[in-house]
């Protein structure tokens, strides 16, 4: 007797050469449980720890007095998941401090995002479908203890230094009055259980979304052909980005004389600069400012184009002001947005439409510009002053800030994506794809 075979969501469909495995009927599925929920998130904790660590070594953080590095590890670690880092002092009555720092290391977020969701994936693989229950109680397992590892990290990232108040005559000033300034750090720990929790959150919810084997609840699996292939695109393109901005990073670290302060800014922020080019070769504008002697790890250019009297405004053409190489920036996004269009289009069923890739294509693109307005903000600002001695705050505050024009970043993110959606979309007809 024929009849139609329903159309699979996946490419291939079980038992098909090449289709993951699917447990017979009284199978034990894979296992996921409490040890390989430890397992994940001991992965994931070392090798943020491991990234941060090497970076701030790069960086000279090793030196602080007290013991303080693996606090500065661990305040790292809490930022790279949302974290504030409140800097702090204690001057009594004769003086007068304030500071703060707001700024995520991306390059410790994408490792540890990138192993804690290779290990929540991991016991789902050569499965079909799952239960919305299993996932559930899977994520929780790992929730808990990445609960525990939050509430560590922020009770450790806590540390006060002494602070000089200069040679000579003005510190012996200093301590003949009696007056031991003092300055450090502290995290905010109920903000860090929150933004680290919503981090994970993201973190599984992304990792089922650009996985193309993972699976997903029987009322989900619509998702495969719909959404996967534009979100795994777009994964493609972050670390595309990643990858050629290390392969500059590399050559910049072998032909110049700092290359510790360069393996410090790949280990912490590559993706911070990165991402922030991306945006900027589609169109998008960033405001900020540098004012003191101190600043983030920030590249000349962008260094001279913040450091002004008051808040610059970065995009193509006001850095194209500082270096007409900034141009290429939109070469670079055209060609690697291209190229992500038609990796999601190949992903994607032969049935849909061109309209329908620049559609998923455009909202994908925004969501990812959105992401990266959200995360790549930067603020920073620490200031100290000794009335009874004079006003020394001129010489030791600072500020950088750096924040996007929001809504024209996602506009111009929808009008790339549609352009690049449409254009893939239609040269891919004609070309052989499954159904």
């Amino acid at each position: 007797m024929g009849g139609v075979i329903p159309e699979s969501p996946y490419p291939h469909s079980p038992g098909s050469p090449g289709s993951p495995a699917v447990p017979a009927p009284g199978r034990r599925a894979a296992r996921h449980g409490w040890t390989e929920a430890v397992a994940t998130v001991l992965a994931g904790l070392v090798a943020m720890a491991v990234v941060a660590g090497l970076g701030l070594w790069a960086a000279g953080a090793a030196d602080l007095p007290d013991n303080a590095f693996p606090r500065v590890v661990a305040a790292a670690v809490v930022s790279a998941v949302g974290g504030a880092v409140e800097l702090s002092g204690d001057m009594g009555s004769l003086a007068d401090s304030r500071g703060g720092l707001v700024v995520m290391p991306l390059s410790v977020t994408l490792v540890g995002a990138l192993v804690i969701g290779a290990g929540f994936l991991r016991p789902l693989r050569h499965r079909a479908v799952a239960g919305a229950p299993e996932l559930a109680g899977w994520a929780a397992r790992i929730a808990v203890l990445w609960l525990l590892v939050l509430i560590g990290a922020a009770s450790l990232a806590r540390q006060t230094f002494r602070v000089p108040l200069g040679d000579g005559l003005l510190d012996d000033l200093g301590e003949l009055f009696g007056l031991a300034p003092t300055a450090g750090f502290t995290t905010d720990v109920p903000r860090t259980v929150l933004f680290g929790l919503l981090w994970l959150a993201g973190v599984f919810v992304l990792a089922l979304l650009v996985s193309p084997g993972a699976p997903l609840p029987a009322r989900l699996v619509r998702l495969h052909g719909a959404v996967r292939p534009a979100a795994y695109a777009m994964l493609a393109l972050l670390l595309a980005y990643v990858v050629v901005g290390l392969v500059i990073a590399l050559v910049v670290a072998a032909t110049r004389e700092d290359a510790a302060g360069t393996f410090a800014v790949i280990l912490l922020g590559l993706p911070n600069l990165v991402w922030f080019a991306l945006t900027i070769g589609l169109g998008a504008s960033w405001t900020g400012r540098v004012d003191g002697p101190f600043a983030l790890p920030l590249p000349r250019l962008l260094d001279e184009a913040l450091r002004t009297s008051g808040e610059s405004t970065l995009n193509v053409r006001t850095l194209a002001e500082h270096d007409g190489r900034v141009w290429w920036l939109v070469v670079v996004a055209a060609v690697l947005l291209l190229a992500a269009a038609g990796l999601a289009v190949s992903r994607s069923p032969a049935r849909v439409r061109p309209w329908q890739h620049a559609v998923r294509l455009a909202v994908a693109l925004v969501a990812t510009v959105l992401m990266i307005c959200s995360v790549g903000r930067i603020s920073a600002h620490y200031g100290l002053s000794v009335p009874v001695l004079g006003d020394l705050g001129t010489g030791l505050s600072g500020e950088v800030s750096l924040r996007p024009l929001l809504w024209s970043a996602l506009g111009f993110a929808a009008l790339w994506g549609l352009v690049a959606g449409a254009l893939s979309g239609v040269s891919a007809r004609g070309v052989r794809r499954r159904p």
